[in-house]
């Protein structure tokens, strides 16, 4: 029997619906040519078809469809937004980036800093939030942007990206957002909440992996250059022949996103799993009341949380990002957050998607409370702090 799938924070699988369309865009007999080739029909099928997915994914966000630059996920995304203002600025003025980012963005902070960009990290609170009132201090000093994940990867945990900007733009500073994790979870409103450069993965909403867009606000205060040249597609910010299928594909997943509904489905699992788990000996990381509805990080005392994945074979959950599964040091997010180095790496991650059921929540509860309650047992040590 297949482990019940607690892990849609990694990824999410593709609509069917989904699929069918990119499918189309494949053979002979479907969409399969470059959207570039303007001479013929085929080409021309095919760019109506990418500039339909284009507007679909802006009328989600709440923005003209001209804000939409197609990338091949949010780790490049990520990379043309802060190598492509720094370069714009000729690497001019300190950067500011939350301390538990995405490495998708920490690692090109230090790409920065080798170059000779000030870079400082901006410190979170106990429950995993981002210590606003530091960066307004921060901001104070010549800064050519600031970088701010809405919902941390790992924990959950939902910044207050509105204060953020407002810090950001009074002191007239661009601010990026990696917004991977925001799709579906929250009412993304671009519209009313003017964040000049926000990075999105079509594969954490139920689109294809492989592809993602920068969104570039009409009033951004910076406009990026480009990190990939040769054709100068994409108004000239990023070049390469444009995938179809994968575009196409992110487009309809972003027409099937209803943030209120799924939310609220989103919350009532994660509520149902986190109820039947709070008789074990177990603590949430991340401040409840600003947790995105889909996320538990949870540290099991006294337990390796590599032992307990291991023991964990009826779930599919994670002990943090996917990105950083290979590592055995304690993630770094959780550190950041005060936790020692025993607290972080008794910790998983579970995620709740879509395609979760109560049902599926009611077994997972039994199979975990089995599995701690077993191992504590054979090794009744640690104390929660």
């Amino acid at each position: 029997m297949r482990p019940i799938y607690l892990d849609y924070a990694a990824t999410t699988p593709v609509e069917p619906e989904v699929a069918e369309v990119m499918a189309e865009c494949l053979t002979m007999d479907g969409v399969f040519a470059n959207p570039a080739s303007r001479s013929h029909v085929y080409g021309w099928r095919a760019e109506e078809l990418v500039e339909a997915a284009r507007a679909q994914v802006a009328e989600m966000v709440k923005l003209d469809s001209r804000a939409v630059v197609w990338t091949s996920g949010a780790t490049e995304a990520n990379n043309l937004a802060l190598k492509g203002v720094f370069e714009r600025r000729n690497f001019q003025g300190q950067f500011i980036c939350g301390q538990v980012e995405h490495k998708a963005v920490l690692d090109v902070a230090q790409w920065l800093a080798n170059k000779g960009v000030q870079v400082r990290y901006l410190p979170v609170d106990q429950g995993g939030r981002y210590q606003l009132d530091l960066l307004a201090e921060w901001l104070k000093e010549p800064t050519a942007l600031v970088s701010l994940m809405w919902i941390n990867n790992e924990t959950g945990v939902v910044q207050d990206i509105e204060r953020a900007l407002t810090l950001c733009h009074h002191q007239a500073v661009p601010l990026h957002v990696d917004a991977a994790q925001a799709v579906g979870k929250l009412d993304i409103d671009l519209a009313h909440l003017p964040i000049d450069l926000v990075s999105l993965s079509a594969h954490k909403f139920y689109g294809p992996k492989g592809v993602g867009c920068l969104l570039v606000h009409p009033k951004a205060l910076v406009q990026p250059l480009a990190q990939l040249h040769g054709g100068g597609h994409e108004r000239g910010m990023r070049s390469g022949t444009l995938p179809t299928h994968q575009l196409v594909g992110m487009g309809l997943a972003a027409a099937l996103v209803d943030p209120v509904y799924e939310a609220e489905h989103l919350a009532a699992m994660r509520d149902q799993l986190w109820q039947g788990l709070q008789q074990l000996p177990v603590q949430i990381n991340g401040d409840l009341q600003y947790l995105a509805p889909s996320h538990l990080n949870l540290a099991f005392a006294g337990l390796d949380g590599e032992t307990l994945l291991l023991a964990l074979n009826q779930i599919a959950v994670s002990t943090g990002s996917a990105c950083n599964s290979l590592s055995l040091k304690p993630s770094y997010v959780l550190k950041a957050m005060g936790l020692s180095d025993a607290l972080a790496q008794s910790s998983l991650r579970l995620s709740v998607g879509r395609y979760t059921q109560a049902s599926d929540i009611k077994k997972a509860i039994f199979h975990i409370q089995q599995v701690v309650t077993g191992l504590l047992q054979q090794n009744p040590t640690g104390v929660m702090r």
